[in-house]
C-alpha cells in the first residue's frame, strides 16, 4: 500500500488535539517517525489483555474500542487511542477494531516520550485528552471533575 505524502500526515496528525499546539518543524519529525497502520472493516488492531507500549492516531476512518461484543466508544480521524500503553505499558485495556477502512499512525513509547521531554505542549495535549476522556466516562455517575 502507498504510504501517505508527508504533508498529509503533517496536517492529519494536527488534527489530534494532542498535537493541536505542536510546531509544524516538530510535527514533520514525528510524521517520519510514525508507521502508517492500515485496518479493514472488523480487522482488529489490537485485543484486550494485549501488551502493548504505543499509540495510534486516526488519521481517516472508523474505529471501535469494545470488550467483547460491547462497544465503548467509536473513534474518528483526529482521535488517539492506545495512549495509557504508550504512557504506562501494562496490558491493554480493551480491543480496538476498524468500523471503516482506516488508517492509524502508530507511534512507539520511545518517540512519545522524546516529544514530551522536548516539547510541553505535547504532554499538555495528552493531559487534557486524558482529562476530557475522564469528565465523559465519570459523567453518567454523576461525578463532576
Amino acid at each position: 500500500m502507498t504510504s501517505t505524502a508527508p504533508h498529509d500526515k503533517i496536517q492529519r496528525l494536527r488534527r489530534a488535539s494532542i498535537f493541536a499546539s505542536t510546531p509544524d518543524d516538530v510535527l514533520a519529525a514525528v510524521a517520519d517517525a510514525v508507521e502508517e497502520v492500515q485496518l479493514a472493516p472488523n480487522q482488529q488492531l489490537f485485543a484486550k489483555g494485549d501488551h502493548g507500549t504505543s499509540m495510534y492516531v486516526i488519521a481517516t476512518g472508523l474505529v471501535r474500542v469494545h470488550i467483547g461484543s460491547q462497544t465503548i466508544v467509536e473513534l474518528s480521524a483526529g482521535e488517539i487511542v492506545g495512549e495509557l500503553a504508550a504512557l504506562d505499558p501494562e496490558p491493554r485495556s480493551a480491543s480496538v477494531s476498524a468500523i471503516d477502512p482506516s488508517t492509524l499512525y502508530q507511534i512507539e513509547q520511545s518517540t512519545l516520550h522524546s516529544l514530551m521531554a522536548e516539547h510541553p505542549e505535547v504532554v499538555q495535549g495528552i493531559v487534557k485528552e486524558l482529562a476530557r476522556r475522564l469528565r465523559v466516562t465519570t459523567a453518567p455517575y454523576g461525578f463532576s471533575i
